[in-house]
């Protein structure tokens, strides 16, 4: 194996140890499924994909859960930017994308500016997703707040 593969791979571990962090401080862990705030199954660490009410999950599955959804939204990150990111800044994206879905990072203006050259700008973005449908979540606030601190490290 090159050193650029080791380091690489060094680089991805560093980045879903951060995000991971993230995710489960913001999601919390929740054994039991639940409907989230605009009502979608979710269990563990917000894991939406294969929840239904009534379904509990151990610990364990829940952080086995969390490296696969975690892993497969920086994939998604991976293939979405176009720039070289600071690990910091990938981990926010994975955290972002996490959350939001890959779709919806893929029309957003955050990736354009992202892949344009502005940093910075693309960071801000972050800021603006902060609802629920309508509503406007503290939670998300305060997530979304950590994600940018995190995207701007080094800017």
């Amino acid at each position: 194996m090159t050193m650029q593969r080791r380091l690489a791979i060094a680089a991805a571990g560093a980045t879903l140890s951060i995000a991971s962090v993230v995710v489960a401080n913001f999601e919390g862990l929740r054994t039991k499924a639940y409907r989230d705030p605009v009502g979608i199954p979710t269990i563990c660490y917000g894991h939406t994909a294969t929840a239904r009410i009534g379904q509990t999950r151990s610990q364990a599955e829940c952080d086995a859960l969390l490296r696969g959804d975690l892993g497969d939204a920086l994939e998604q990150v991976d293939r979405l930017v176009t720039v070289p990111l600071p690990v910091e800044r990938r981990a926010a994206l994975a955290s972002f994308a996490y959350n939001v879905g890959s779709g919806r990072l893929s029309g957003s203006t955050l990736l354009r500016k992202l892949n344009a050259g502005d940093a910075a700008g693309a960071c801000a973005e972050l800021s603006r997703w902060v609802y629920a449908g309508e509503e406007k979540l503290p939670g998300l606030v305060q997530r979304r707040a950590t994600e940018r601190e995190l995207c701007e490290v080094g800017l």
